[in-house]
């Protein structure tokens, strides 16, 4: 499985979400994500100790590839603005362990609160 760039922008004190749909990049069909559990995080930088869990799903039907992620707005409000990364996993039922979206992530300050 390739692994897709998509680059987010999140908004400081708001809620964020957004779904992805996978494709295989050979036929262009969605990639069935049955028995597959996925995860995602945020990082200031990809070396940093310090890591911000979206919650994460699979969404049905999972013959269509659809991941979302997602953070309330009382985990946004606590994020500095700036630049960031992140990453979805996708582990599959048998063990193994693929990374299918990465990018960066902006985090714009809020005036409203």
């Amino acid at each position: 499985m390739a692994v897709f760039v998509s680059n987010v922008i999140i908004e400081q004190g708001f809620d964020f979400d957004t779904t992805f749909q996978l494709e295989d990049t050979t036929t262009n069909d969605f990639i069935n994500l049955s028995g597959y559990a996925v995860d995602a995080q945020l990082r200031k930088t990809y070396s940093s100790s310090t890591a911000v869990s979206f919650a994460s799903t699979i969404v049905e039907p999972f013959s269509e590839g659809r991941v979302q992620i997602s953070l309330d707005s009382t985990v946004t409000v606590d994020l500095k603005p700036g630049r960031y990364v992140y990453d979805i996993k996708l582990t599959a039922g048998n063990g193994t362990v693929t990374k299918a979206i990465e990018g960066s992530a902006l985090v714009r300050a809020g005036v409203t609160r």
